[in-house]
């Protein structure tokens, strides 16, 4: 009896050794399915099509404008312009005069996006642990601050924007060759006339809209007169130092913010230990049976070509927050439908990249989810949110996709930490020219940065 119990012990630990071999066997032999379906998928036939190029490249930054190629005296520009608060001078209200940047909405450890559910630069205090305590000033009307009517888009891994904002509205090239019809609609989009890239326009729309201010007399009394000399010395003086320059200033420092210390490149890169077998269990599902490749699939995993879909989300007004500068009749609620006029586009947004989602903390454009597992869920579910989208719009690949629960926690942990860069604050200054605090400057900010 004593042997055969012997006997059944030995069994039963072999089993569970193999078992365990087999598993790791298993986990071990994940890169190379995982290579080989990456093969399938890149546009390039090789999985290395996914991989980033270092920052500091500039040669191999996609998608340049040839009026504006990135030099290092430009994205050291840029960077500084981008955090610098000294350029808030057109505020509503002499409280908030120099007391927001544009930064304001893309903060570094939040995906370079806002740390609230709606960005508002002009016309805020505050900043919290991380933006998320930013709140409309007292003495402004909610009509009166800079908010932003749709969720902000982070300024990561732009380089593989060629048309900017969610409808695509700024840019002269790619999905807007063929719209210069629509061009003339305000004063804003007619930049597009000037045959600029997306990111080049789109800053120096920007810089009007969010109230900030570069001349020779604000260069000069910033400290920044200097350094747009570096970055501009073929340009004549007189024409050097204004919106536009530091529009192509402020592009060139955004084609170098990549997330390419992710988990997710860092094994494309050869580093296999670099994520997790959870991880790769859920890039399998991504590129696999999610079918998520099927919109996300350049380097940054937005979509080259852009691509535009109705995905039947809320808008920010339909959502449960105070919400300012938006309503029902805002024409950023049906996409790029609003920029084209044409019926085919209506409610339909730009596929936007994948990466440091995890710390955003609200998704889609209109807020409408607070966490990347509501966002694996609406899919997994396929089921519209927003009664006001015609059934007719939304996309045949919003569907139910029958993942199982050890799928959707795979997706989840794929796209929150294999597709994490931890580091982004290297891409932002320790100090402006101006001195001024960052990304907001004033009182309450100040004082809950613990800056000055």
């Amino acid at each position: 009896m004593k042997k055969l119990l012997v006997a059944v012990l030995f069994l039963a630990a072999l089993a569970y050794v193999i078992s365990c071999e087999r598993e790791v066997a298993s986990d071990l032999d994940l890169d190379s399915p995982l290579e080989a379906i990456l093969d399938q998928r890149s546009v390039t036939g090789s999985y290395t099509g996914y991989i980033m190029p270092e920052s500091t490249d500039y040669a191999n930054l996609p998608n340049q404008d040839p009026k504006n190629p990135v030099t290092e005296a430009k994205v050291e520009l840029g960077r500084m312009l981008f955090f610098e608060t000294g350029l808030g001078l057109e505020n509503k209200y002499p409280a908030s005069k120099q007391a927001y940047s544009c930064a304001s909405c893309h903060i570094p450890n939040r995906g370079f996006t806002a740390g609230r559910f709606q960005g508002i630069a002009d016309g805020a205090i505050g900043f919290g642990q991380s933006g998320e305590g930013r709140s409309k000033n007292p003495v402004y009307f909610g009509h009166e601050v800079d908010a932003q009517g749709a969720r902000p888009l982070p300024t990561i891994n732009t380089t593989y924007v060629t048309n900017a904002l969610w409808a695509g509205t700024f840019g002269s090239f790619n999905v807007n060759e063929g719209t210069e019809s629509v061009w003339n609609q305000d004063t804003l989009i007619a930049i597009n006339h000037e045959q600029l890239m997306g990111l080049e326009a789109n800053n120096a729309r920007a810089l009007v809209v969010h109230r900030q201010v570069i001349n020779r007399a604000v260069t000069d009394s910033l400290g920044y007169t200097a350094m747009f000399d570096a970055a501009f010395p073929d340009i004549p003086q007189g024409s050097r130092y204004n919106r536009k320059t530091g529009a192509f200033a402020i592009a060139a420092y955004f084609r170098t913010i990549l997330t390419n210390q992710a988990p997710f490149q860092r094994w494309l890169k050869g580093e296999k230990d670099a994520m997790s077998t959870q991880q790769k269990k859920g890039a399998v599902v991504f590129f696999g049976k999610a079918g998520c490749f099927n919109c996300h699939n350049t380097p940054s995993l937005n979509a080259f070509p852009h691509r535009f879909f109705a995905l039947g989300v809320n808008n920010l007004y339909q959502s449960k927050y105070n919400v300012f500068a938006t309503g029902p009749s805002d024409k950023r609620n049906i996409g790029r439908g609003g920029f084209t006029g044409k019926a085919e586009d209506m409610h339909k947004y730009k596929v936007p990249q994948l990466y440091n989602l995890k710390d955003v903390g609200f998704y889609f454009h209109g807020s409408s989810k607070t966490s990347l597992r509501e966002v694996v869920e609406y899919f997994n579910a396929g089921i519209p949110e927003n009664p006001e989208v015609p059934a007719s719009q939304i996309s045949s690949l919003l569907r139910p996709l029958n993942l199982s629960k050890d799928e959707v926690d795979n997706l989840t942990e794929f796209l929150e930490n294999g597709l994490f860069d931890p580091k982004l604050e290297r891409y932002a200054p320790s100090r402006t020219m101006s001195g001024n605090c960052f990304p907001n400057n004033d009182p309450l900010s100040r004082k809950e940065m613990g800056c000055n």
